[in-house]
């Protein structure tokens, strides 16, 4: 069964105030890859779609904004999951799709990836967004049909995203 959307705050208020701020830089990274874009946060053991902007045509990976998502697969919830505090980690990981060693790859390359973890079909590629203190708040990500992300993803589309979630990380 597909999670549902349900109401969610937003809690990036700040940075949709800012002159060009998420509205100029998700848009462009939609753009470049061809591919949906998502930002997400975490909530408690879950995560929740917060921004989601949609290829104009072709297949597509559809996720709803409030959509709540588990914490135990996709790029999204690796790259959130790693930037947690260790209960939060130590309560999702038995029930992950990828192991603690995952999360270390995920701190020391600063990206995460996934193909078919969430959903059959579908490969990501995640990172993280900081507040002006450096702690992660949120993961943008870009996903869709593994025939034209591939398997591995942050091979093609990683260096794009990391200006991305580097350009949020400013505007915060």
């Amino acid at each position: 069964m597909a999670p549902r959307p349900r109401p969610v705050r937003i809690g990036l208020s700040r940075q949709r105030s800012t002159p060009g701020g998420r509205a100029a830089v998700l848009p462009r990274l939609r753009e470049i890859t061809g591919e949906s874009v998502q930002l997400y946060r975490r909530e408690g053991q879950s995560r929740v779609c917060v921004v989601a902007l949609e290829p104009p045509a072709g297949l597509r990976d559809t996720v709803p904004v409030g959509t709540h998502l588990p914490m135990t697969a996709g790029s999204g919830a690796k790259v959130l999951l790693a930037y947690a505090d260790p209960a939060t980690q130590q309560a999702v990981l038995p029930a992950a799709k990828f192991t603690d060693r995952t999360l270390a790859e995920v701190r020391k390359r600063g990206w995460a990836q996934s193909a078919a973890e969430r959903e059959p079909g579908v490969a990501s590629v995640s990172a993280p967004v900081r507040d002006g203190r450096g702690a992660v708040i949120a993961a943008v990500s870009v996903s869709g049909p593994i025939d034209r992300m591939g398997r591995r993803p942050g091979a093609r589309w990683a260096a794009d995203l990391l200006a991305a979630a580097d350009a949020l990380t400013r505007r915060l």
